[in-house]
């Protein structure tokens, strides 16, 4: 009997909060450094008589980030309401689109195993409020174990995109390349920074197996992940527990499991609902969206990541893999386009940003925005190790002294005691002398047609350079010191 094979089919459902300045439904603040509490109201609070109204803002966001996701926005979309009782919901439903979404229709493409493009269809985009944050009283910060909890309605409101793809992954290396290769879009797009550290981006997966023999397994959805390598983990884990349920002849229950990032498993959580909990959300029209603003929307929508880097290879003729690098922080390939656009040659440049900024930015712990070289100085330092002025060691001593010491670079090479141009004619000729005067022996051993090799030559000319702290070019100090034994 052939040994029987199991296919993951797996789908992803992202939550990713849009870049506003207040909540999607009422004026509160989006700011989330502030004191529990503070940054709410009786909307998103849901206190009775408060009614909802939508933020424009949100929408636009919402249709940018659906183009990053090669989606269709759809001119009439409809806001529902959720019903659930938790704390951290307390007008008892949360408001959401549902069966006719913002924007539907997409795809992004990810490395299948063998190394083929393969697209991973989006299904669509719908938005929705967020709810409050609780917080246990447990050491670890988990439900389990607390005696006490608290809830902060300061996230309660916030607006969310989420994102559900069809069940188009097959790994979890597919799906850590679906969601990674989709925040990076994203924020080109610029809906939203989708900073993982401040709870911006968050993942539920759908996995099922189908067995070779014709079993398929029910649908099991995983939560609580909020990192790549959760996610990962987590597919790969529910994979293995699965395959061994079906393996033995057991049945998959179709349930939500949570990922306990801890211990490195799931748990069942809940029975999977199979009712309807939807009613059309009595206080908001429909939302149409007109065709002037969806063609205002395409004219702002920026180039995304994968073109760029494409454009990088054929225009500026870098490899695939350094454009890749660049064009994965969006601000780190402006810096870089605007130092070519500075005059600076653009492979030269794209290996000092990807060195030497790079090391200084991971160095210091500073984003790109905030670094105290300008593209225009980069470009400058660039041209004059191009234009024969200084050595590229001297370029890197020179950096160093801009960055640590917030110099210009004029400063910084005028610090640095450099000589533009290197050291030349009667100022060479005179260190030369110099270090002839002090080494009789090995002028003695050279004149006497002993150094057969060049080895006391070169010994000399190691000398010169020295003297010279590297300002002078090794060529030049080879035909001078040769002219000056002659």
């Amino acid at each position: 009997m052939p040994e029987l094979e199991f296919t993951p089919v797996i789908g992803i459902e992202i939550h990713i909060r849009l870049k506003t300045k207040t909540k999607i439904f009422c004026s509160c603040s989006t700011n989330t450094d502030v004191p529990p509490n503070t940054h709410v109201c009786p909307v998103c609070m849901g206190l009775p008589g408060s009614l909802p109204r939508l933020n424009y803002e949100v929408v636009q966001q919402g249709m940018l980030a659906g183009m990053a996701l090669n989606c269709e926005v759809q001119p009439k979309s409809l806001f529902f309401r959720k019903s659930y009782f938790y704390p951290d919901l307390p007008k008892g439903h949360q408001i959401s689109q549902c069966d006719l979404p913002i924007v539907a229709g997409g795809f992004i493409e990810v490395h299948d195993e063998n190394g083929n493009l393969k697209k991973i269809r989006v299904n669509h985009l719908h938005l929705e409020e967020d709810v409050g944050s609780l917080h246990h009283s447990a050491s670890d910060g988990r439900l389990e174990g607390a005696a006490i909890s608290y809830v902060d309605y300061n996230r309660s409101g916030m607006p969310l995109a989420e994102i559900v793809s069809e069940p188009d992954v097959s790994s979890a290396k597919e799906a850590v390349e679906y969601v990674t290769t989709l925040r990076r879009r994203v924020i080109y797009s610029g809906a939203s920074d989708v900073e993982l550290e401040k709870g911006m981006m968050r993942f539920d997966a759908n996995v099922s197996m189908k067995c070779s023999d014709g079993r398929w397994g029910r649908k099991v959805e995983v939560k609580n992940m909020n990192s790549f390598h959760a996610l990962e983990k987590a597919i790969e884990y529910e994979i293995k527990r699965q395959k061994k349920i079906m393996l033995q002849g057991g049945e998959i229950l179709q349930e939500t499991r949570h990922w306990n990032d801890a211990k490195g498993v799931t748990t069942a959580s809940r029975v999977k609902e199979f009712y309807r909990k939807f009613i059309v959300e009595p206080d908001l029209p429909p939302l149409i969206i007109s065709q002037e603003w969806i063609d205002k929307t395409k004219a702002m929508f920026p180039e995304m990541p994968d073109v760029r880097a494409r454009r990088y290879v054929n225009e500026f003729k870098l490899t695939p893999e350094a454009a890749d690098m660049l064009t994965d922080n969006k601000a780190l390939a402006d810096y870089f386009e605007a130092c070519v656009k500075a005059g600076a040659e653009p492979v030269r440049a794209s290996h000092w940003v990807r060195t030497e900024v790079l090391r200084i930015l991971n160095e210091k712990a500073l984003k790109i925005d905030s670094f105290n070289i300008t593209p225009d100085s980069l470009a400058n330092l660039i041209k004059r190790i191009d234009a024969g002025k200084i050595s590229t060691t001297q370029a890197k001593e020179v950096f160093d002294a801009m960055t640590n010491n917030n110099l210009s670079l004029d400063e910084a090479i005028k610090s640095c005691g450099i000589t533009e141009g290197g050291i030349v004619g009667d100022a060479l000729s005179s260190i030369i002398q110099k270090v002839i005067a002090e080494n009789p022996d090995v002028l003695a051993e050279i004149k006497s047609g002993k150094d057969t090799k060049g080895k006391k030559l070169k010994f000399l000319q190691g000398l010169v350079m020295k003297e010279t702290k590297g300002q002078a070019k090794p060529q030049e100090v080879a035909e001078a010191l040769t002219k000056a034994l002659n």
